[in-house]
C-alpha cells in the first residue's frame, strides 16, 4: 500500500466470449477491481445491447421495492439473507411477479372488505343513532295529539248537552292543519364539515329545511380507512327539488348517505341483518389478513436475497452495455482500468471464471496504450481514510502526484491544536474521541445521523487533534486559563528576595516583593528558563500579553513559511516522477528563491533574535530592505537592528534575488515550450511512429514501451497524437505562465500573512477561555455562596461546552483547513484527477 502516490494503474482490453460474459463480468464483480470503460457512451440506451434485460432489471426491482414496503407496512422483521442465492434470474422473475400479483389482489380484496366494514359500521351507527330521533319525535308527537284532544274538549263542554249548538262541534274546514309529506336524507358527514355544511343547506333551501345530528366520535372512514371525527345526521325537507339540491350538497362535503326506513320493524330488521353482516365480515377481513401475513412473512425471509440478486443483475447488465460486440456476436470487447498489482489476480479470476462457464474460449487479457489519464486510487486504512477525505473534499488527485495527505496527519491536527491549545479542553477532545474509538464497532452497525455520522468517520482525526491540543496546552502552560506548575515552579523569584517565588501570593500581597510590581521579578538563574512552554510566573502580569502575542505572531510565521516550503519541495518531487526538469528549472529554483529571500530570511531573523537575545526591531529591519537597501541601522539611528556584519550586503543580493526570479518563472518557459513543439512538428515527418525519450520514460518498463512505440502507429493513437500536438497555443501557454507568476508573487504575501491567523485564533481562544474563569467561575467562588457557586460552575461549565468546545473548535478546524487547502496545497497540488470507481456488488448494495 503506498500512501504517497496513488497506485499504479494500467488499461487493459478484454475479449469475452459471448456465452460466458455474464459470468465473466459477475465474477469481476464480485472482486471489485476493474473499472470499466464504457465504450458506447454515444448510444442511446434503448439501443444498446442489454436494453431488454435491464428494463427487466428495473421491473424486478420495483417489486421488490414493492414487496419490502408490503413487509415494512406489516412490520414484519426482515430475513438475515437466509434464501436461495443459486436462483436463476428468470426463476426470481417469475416468483416476484406471482408474488407482487397475489399481494395486490390480496390487498384489494382486503381494501374492498374493510370498506364494506366501515361502511356497514356507519350504517349501524345511523340506524341506532337516527331511530331515535324519529322515536322522541313519534312521542312528542303523540304527547302533543293528547294535549290538543283535551283542550278541545273544554272548550267545546259536554257534545251530550241538548243545549248545546250542533255546528259548534264540528271544528272549520279552514281550521284544520293540512297533511304535508317530509322526506329526509340520513348519514354521516365529518365533525369539522357540519358548520359549512349546514349553512349552505339553510342557504340553499331558503330555511325549508330542518337539520338534525349527533357526534359519534371518531369512525373510520369507508374512502381513506383513516379515523375521522364524524356525526349522524338527518336533514328534513319537502319536494323533489330540495332532495335533490340536498343530495348535491352532501356529495359536495363527502357526507355519505344511507337508506334508513320510516317504519320501525323495517329499521329493527335491517339493523338486525347489518350485524350478521358485520359479523361475517369481521371473519372474512381476518382470515384474509392471515394469508397475507403468511405471504409477507414468506416473502421477509428471502427478501435480502432477492434485493442482493436483482442489484447483482442490473449492475451486470449495466457493465455488459459498456462492451462492444463485434460483427459476429461472438466476442464483447471492453476496456477497463486496473491496479497493476491486481493484474495478476484478475487474470485467475478470468481464467475461473472461463471454466465454470464451459467456455471452449478463455477471456483475452491485454494491456492497452493510451494517452488518457488513469484514474486515482489509495489504498486506505480506517486511520487513513479521514485524512484522505480532507485532502479529496478539495479535489481528487491528478494521477500519481503527491498526496497531501501523508503530511496532512502530522500538520492538520498541529495547526488547529495551535489555535485550540489549551490543556483542559484538549482533554474534553480526547475523551470524546476515545468514546467514539472505542465504540467503533457498535457505532458503525448504526444509522447515524449527518453531525454524528461525519464525526464518526473523523474519529481519528479528532483523536489527533485532541492529543496535540495537550501538548500545545502545555507549551501555552494553560489549563482552562489557569497556569499550572506541571514541570515545577516559576523561574522568577522576587529581586529582593529569591525565597520569594509563588506569583500568586505576590499579587495578592503587594508587600512581599513591592519591586515585583515597579521592575518586575528576576530570573532566579540567568540562562535556564522553564523546562517547557510559559513560565507560570507570566500569568495574570501587564506584560502577559505583548509577551504571548509576540511569540506567538513570530512562531505563526516561522511555520507558515515552513509548510509553504514543503509544499513548494513537494512540487519538485513531481517534476522529478514526471521527468519534468523544465518545471525544476523554471519554476522550483525561482519559488524556492524568491519565498526564502523575502519571508526565509525574515524566519532567519526571528530566530535569531531569540537564540541572541537581540532587542532589535524586526519590522524596521523588513520595511527598510526594500524602501532602503543595504541601511540597517537607519543611517545611526537604531543601531540594534544590526543583527551580524554584512547584514546590509546580504539584503541587498536578497533584493536583487528576488528581482531576477520574477522574469525567471515567467519568460523562459513557454518559449521553451515552443521551441519543443517546432522541433516535434519537424521531426514527425520524419519518424512519426517513434516516441520522445520524455514520454518514453512515462510508460513504465521495457514492455508496455514496446506496446506504446507498436501501437502508435494505429490510426486511433495518430489522431490523438496529432490532436494533442495542434493543440499548443503559445498566447495561451505564456497568459497561463504569467497568471502562475503572479498568484505565486502575490500569493508568497498574503499567505504569509493568512498563516497570522494561528496567532489571532490562539488569542482569542485564550481570552474567552479567561473570561469565563475569571468572570464566571472565579466571580461564583467570590460570593461564598454555595447556591452562588453550584449555578456559576453550571454556566461556566455550559459556556465553555458550547462556546469553546463545539463554536471555537469547529472555527479552528474550518481555518486549518483554509491553510492546507489553500496555503499548502496550491504550492504543488493539482486536484483535477478523477477517483477511481471499480464495478463492485458491495457498492451496489449501499446504493
Amino acid at each position: 500500500m503506498e500512501l504517497f502516490r496513488s497506485e499504479e494503474m494500467q488499461l487493459m482490453q478484454l475479449m469475452i466470449p459471448a456465452e460466458a460474459a455474464h459470468d465473466t463480468v459477475e465474477a469481476l464483480g464480485r472482486l471489485g477491481k476493474l473499472q470499466f470503460k464504457d465504450l458506447n457512451e454515444n448510444e442511446s440506451a434503448f439501443k444498446k445491447t442489454y436494453a431488454s434485460q435491464i428494463k427487466r432489471c428495473d421491473e424486478m426491482g420495483r417489486q421488490v421495492r414493492f414487496i419490502s414496503e408490503q413487509v415494512a407496512k406489516a412490520g414484519l422483521p426482515v430475513g438475515n439473507r437466509l434464501g436461495d442465492r443459486h436462483l436463476e434470474f428468470d426463476l426470481l422473475e417469475n416468483r416476484l411477479s406471482r408474488l407482487e400479483k397475489e399481494l395486490m389482489e390480496l390487498n384489494a380484496n382486503s381494501d374492498r372488505l374493510q370498506r364494506s366494514y366501515n361502511e356497514l359500521l356507519e350504517l349501524q351507527l345511523v340506524l341506532e343513532t337516527a331511530g331515535t330521533f324519529f322515536e322522541d319525535s313519534r312521542s312528542q308527537a303523540d304527547a302533543m295529539g293528547s294535549e290538543r284532544e283535551a283542550d278541545y274538549t273544554r272548550e267545546s263542554g259536554d257534545p251530550s248537552d241538548i243545549g248545546a249548538p250542533l255546528l259548534e262541534t264540528v271544528a272549520p274546514l279552514s281550521e284544520q292543519p293540512k297533511a304535508v309529506q317530509l322526506g329526509f336524507v340520513a348519514g354521516t358527514i365529518p365533525v369539522d364539515k357540519l358548520a359549512p355544511f349546514e349553512r349552505l343547506l339553510y342557504r340553499a333551501t331558503r330555511g325549508n329545511m330542518y337539520l338534525k345530528y349527533v357526534p359519534v366520535g371518531a369512525v373510520n372512514d369507508p374512502v381513506t380507512g383513516e379515523k375521522q371525527e364524524k356525526a349522524v345526521y338527518v336533514v328534513f325537507f319537502a319536494g323533489e327539488r330540495a332532495k335533490a339540491k340536498i343530495i348535491k350538497i352532501c356529495d359536495a362535503f363527502s357526507a355519505n348517505r344511507y337508506p334508513f326506513p320510516e317504519e320501525l320493524s323495517k329499521q329493527h330488521q335491517m339493523s338486525s341483518e347489518v350485524t350478521v353482516k358485520l359479523r361475517e365480515l369481521h371473519t372474512t377481513i381476518d382470515a384474509g389478513k392471515r394469508l397475507l401475513e403468511n405471504a409477507l412473512r414468506t416473502a421477509a425471509s428471502e427478501l435480502d436475497t432477492w434485493s442482493d440478486m436483482v442489484h447483482r443483475e442490473t449492475g451486470i447488465y449495466h457493465t455488459l452495455n459498456k462492451l462492444s460486440v463485434d460483427v459476429t456476436r461472438k466476442v464483447l470487447m471492453g476496456e477497463a482500468w486496473v491496479p497493476a498489482c491486481e493484474r495478476h489476480v484478475v487474470q485467475n479470476i478470468l481464467h475461473e471464471a472461463s471454466l465454470k462457464a464451459n467456455s471452449t474460449i478463455g477471456t483475452v487479457f491485454q494491456p492497452l496504450v493510451t494517452y488518457e489519464m488513469p484514474p486515482t486510487h489509495y489504498e486506505t486504512s480506517k486511520f487513513m481514510s479521514g485524512f484522505q477525505g480532507i485532502v479529496d473534499a478539495y479535489g481528487i488527485a491528478r494521477y500519481r502526484e503527491a498526496n497531501p495527505a501523508v503530511m496532512t496527519i502530522v500538520t492538520f491536527p498541529f495547526l488547529f491544536a495551535v489555535m485550540f491549545g489549551d490543556i483542559g479542553h484538549g482533554v474534553l477532545m480526547l475523551l470524546f474521541a476515545l468514546w467514539l474509538v472505542l465504540s467503533e464497532k457498535k457505532l458503525a452497525n448504526q444509522k447515524l445521523g449527518d453531525i454524528v455520522g461525519m464525526m464518526f468517520g473523523g474519529r481519528y482525526i479528532i483523536l489527533l487533534m485532541a492529543l496535540f491540543s495537550i501538548y500545545v496546552g502545555m507549551l501555552y502552560n494553560e489549563f482552562f486559563a489557569m497556569a499550572t506548575t506541571i514541570f515545577g515552579p516559576s523561574k522568577y523569584v522576587c529581586a529582593e528576595n529569591e525565597n520569594i517565588w509563588n506569583p500568586v501570593e505576590m499579587q495578592f500581597n503587594e508587600s512581599l516583593c513591592p519591586s515585583a510590581f515597579e521592575d518586575g521579578l528576576a530570573m532566579k538563574q540567568r540562562g535556564s528558563p522553564y523546562p517547557l512552554g510559559f513560565d507560570p510566573a507570566w500569568r495574570g502580569t501587564r506584560t502577559e500579553l505583548p509577551y504571548s502575542n509576540s511569540l506567538k505572531m513570530k512562531m505563526s510565521i516561522v511555520m507558515g513559511v515552513t509548510q509553504m516550503n514543503v509544499g513548494i519541495i513537494h512540487s519538485l518531487f513531481n517534476q522529478r516522477y514526471f521527468g519534468d526538469s523544465l518545471s525544476t528549472i523554471c519554476e522550483f529554483i525561482p519559488q524556492m528563491i524568491f519565498l526564502n529571500a523575502s519571508f526565509g530570511y525574515l524566519c532567519f531573523l526571528i530566530i535569531l533574535k531569540w537564540v541572541t537575545g537581540s532587542t532589535a526591531d524586526l519590522y524596521h529591519t523588513l520595511i527598510y530592505m526594500y524602501l532602503s537597501p543595504g541601511d540597517v541601522d537607519c543611517s545611526g539611528q537604531c543601531p540594534e537592528n544590526k543583527m551580524f556584519p554584512g547584514q546590509g550586503f546580504l539584503q541587498v543580493m536578497l533584493l536583487l534575488a528576488m528581482f531576477v526570479t520574477v522574469p525567471w518563472m515567467l519568460i523562459p518557459k513557454p518559449f521553451i515550450l515552443k521551441k519543443r513543439h517546432e522541433e516535434r512538428q519537424q521531426s514527425r515527418s520524419v519518424s512519426y511512429g517513434i516516441l520522445p525519450s520524455e514520454d518514453r520514460s512515462r510508460v513504465g518498463n521495457d514492455e508496455e514501451a514496446a506496446l506504446f512505440v507498436s501501437g502508435a502507429s494505429d490510426s486511433i493513437e495518430e489522431q490523438d497524437t496529432s490532436s494533442q500536438e495542434e493543440e499548443f497555443n503559445f498566447g495561451e501557454v505564456f497568459v497561463h505562465q504569467m497568471i502562475h507568476t503572479i498568484e505565486f508573487v502575490l500569493g508568497a504575501v498574503s499567505n504569509t500573512a493568512s498563516y497570522l491567523r494561528l496567532w489571532a485564533l490562539s488569542l482569542a481562544h485564550s481570552q474567552l477561555s479567561a473570561v469565563f474563569y475569571e468572570k464566571v467561575l472565579m466571580g461564583a467562588l467570590q460570593t461564598g455562596s454555595a447556591v452562588g457557586i453550584v449555578i456559576g460552575f453550571a454556566v461556566f461549565a455550559a459556556a465553555t461546552l458550547a462556546v469553546l468546545m463545539v463554536m471555537e473548535s469547529l472555527s479552528a478546524f474550518l481555518h486549518a483547513l483554509r491553510l492546507h487547502w489553500v496555503e499548502f496545497q496550491n504550492k504543488f497540488y493539482h486536484g483535477d484527477g478523477y477517483p477511481f470507481s471499480p464495478f463492485t456488488f458491495e457498492k451496489s448494495e449501499d446504493e
